[in-house]
């Protein structure tokens, strides 16, 4: 560095000197370590802790949107400007402001580690103005509609259904239930895997947030699934389910395109999918049992998420409220009574985490 003046030399000589002393120093030439090869050094670092499908969802982000921005520039380089710049060329390009926000998450958690490793002072990805996410609500099915749902499905995929409606899986949760996954005594479906597709290969995992359940099931739904399991043809304890054709795992858009939306159109429900079934059932519980009940179903760690993914408004559910609220003026209930389902508002608050 040179100077000017004797005092500017001493002026940056002395809050350098201050830096060092707080533990605050960032070596220049740190930072000149270029994005692209610091993102990869990252990938490789995260890959262990990662699902499959997380793991391929941030290297495709990387490759495809950070990588040719931002590649061939030295940490130190990119400024904020220059991240706004890159989401508004996004948004120009049409990505949806979902993918926007997907590739300014790793871009960010690349930066946080630099900021982590001493490469960088602050990350540039902070305050970036992002595109607003269009949340639209999912189809919440009657009873009827279910039922409807279930006679148009081909067997055995009409249990398929019923189970997705009735226990609240995932379509992953669901398509890898075994032989050895029904307790047929207990009544209960135990969830252990999830079947997860990448670039067209299944395999299989834990299920979201490693969540390890028991749910339990109606007598109904037990019995079906007792006819189900005596007519298998796989008697191994890890026998799947649900097969396609050639006896493998099921593939989620040839399910949809043969055997789930034919049955949509047969039952009169236009737009619903095979995730609107779990939003069904979360806001059945979430109704009559509290958000509590619904979220432990769901595999939830944090009531939250019930809330703001699933649990949504039944039909008629407004007038109840109106309707209660006369008899509460005129006397005829409590404050504080509940009726239909247990105390659902005493559950600790915590951060929300992901769905």
């Amino acid at each position: 560095m040179t100077f000017a003046t004797k005092r500017e030399a001493n002026r940056w000589l002395t809050l350098k000197a201050a830096e060092i002393e707080k533990g605050e120093w960032i070596d220049p030439d740190a930072g000149k370590i270029l994005l692209g090869d610091w993102g990869a050094r990252w990938l490789e670092s995260v890959r262990p802790s990662l699902k499959p499908k997380t793991y391929a969802s941030y290297l495709s982000l990387f490759t495809t949107q950070i990588k040719p921005k931002f590649g061939d520039s030295a940490l130190t380089s990119i400024r904020p400007i220059r991240v706004s710049e890159w989401v508004a060329e996004m948004n120009a390009r049409g990505l949806s402001a979902s993918r926007i926000r997907q590739a300014h998450v790793v871009l960010a958690l690349v930066m946080e580690t630099a900021v982590t490793n001493e490469l960088i002072r602050v990350s540039p990805c902070a305050g970036t103005k992002l595109p607003r996410l269009v949340v639209h609500d999912p189809v919440i099915l009657t009873r009827v509609q279910v039922e409807n749902l279930v006679k148009a499905a081909v067997a055995p995929h009409d249990l398929l259904v019923e189970i997705m409606a009735y226990a609240g899986l995932r379509v992953g949760e669901a398509f890898a239930l075994r032989r050895k996954s029904i307790d047929l005594d207990a009544g209960a479906i135990r969830v252990t895997e999830t079947l997860v597709e990448i670039s067209g290969k299944t395999s299989f995992g834990t299920p979201k947030d490693h969540q390890i359940r028991d749910v339990q099931i109606p007598a109904f739904l037990v019995r079906r699934l007792r006819a189900h399991l005596d007519e298998m043809a796989g008697k191994s304890p890890n026998a799947l389910l649900f097969v396609n054709k050639r006896g493998n795992a099921l593939h989620y858009n040839a399910w949809r395109t043969w055997k789930f939306d034919p049955a949509v159109e047969k039952a009169g429900l236009d737009g619903v999918t095979p995730h609107d079934l779990r939003a069904t059932h979360a806001s059945w519980v979430a109704d009559e049992f509290g958000v509590l009940a619904a979220g432990r179903r769901l595999g939830h760690s944090n009531t939250t998420i019930t809330t703001r993914h699933y649990a949504r408004r039944l039909e008629g559910r407004d007038h109840d409220v109106a309707r209660g609220l006369d008899a509460f003026r005129d006397g005829k209930i409590e404050p504080g009574a509940r009726t239909g389902h247990d105390q659902d508002d005493d559950d600790p608050p915590a951060a929300p985490i992901p769905a």
